[in-house]
């Protein structure tokens, strides 16, 4: 399990060195900049609004596959532990609000979720590539970036995020 856990953050910080950096990107260490969040199934917000609690965000688009996919499984870690131990918030690139709207309706995800059609998000947080996942500490530095779709519900990603985050988070009895 230990073993899973090393490979996954080594994983992370690999990918992450081998794509070209995007305009403004903040790299793995620094802290995100402000930014406005404009809402899909939430009210907008700021980026500075999720500080205090670590921060799960995930930047997906509904036409990729890969982003659809691991959807599920960022819902089922939501009702496990969105608010609580963690927060998640997820980042539509998609080019019109209606298709992202959708998507969400249709997958009854229940996390915030914000558009970003101006690419200021995508530009920021590295996202030449999706689906990609940030894994943001409580004062919002970038601890890691993972590029590609996983099962976030699984017990061997649980314990990844739960060791980035320095923290223990309990399994249940399904696993996760």
């Amino acid at each position: 399990m230990r073993t899973f856990c090393f490979f996954f953050l080594v994983w992370s910080a690999l990918t992450a060195s081998v794509f070209a950096a995007t305009p403004g990107e903040v790299e793995i260490g620094s802290y995100l900049r402000e930014a406005p969040l404009r809402g899909l199934n939430t009210e907008t917000k700021k980026l500075s609004d999720f500080r205090g609690k670590p921060l799960i965000i995930n930047v997906w688009a509904s036409w990729c596959g890969p982003c659809r996919a691991e959807m599920g499984s960022l819902e089922r870690l939501a009702k496990r532990f969105n608010g609580n131990e963690f927060n998640i918030i997820g980042i539509s690139t998609d080019d019109y609000r209606d298709a992202a709207l959708g998507f969400i309706k249709n997958t009854q995800v229940s996390f915030e979720n914000f558009i970003d059609r101006r690419l200021e998000l995508e530009h920021m947080l590295g996202a030449n590539t999706i689906p990609l996942t940030l894994l943001v500490d409580a004062n919002g530095r970038v601890l890691q970036k993972a590029r590609g779709a996983y099962e976030w519900d699984s017990p061997q990603i649980v314990n990844a995020i739960a060791e980035a985050f320095n923290f223990k988070l309990e399994q249940s009895d399904s696993g996760i």
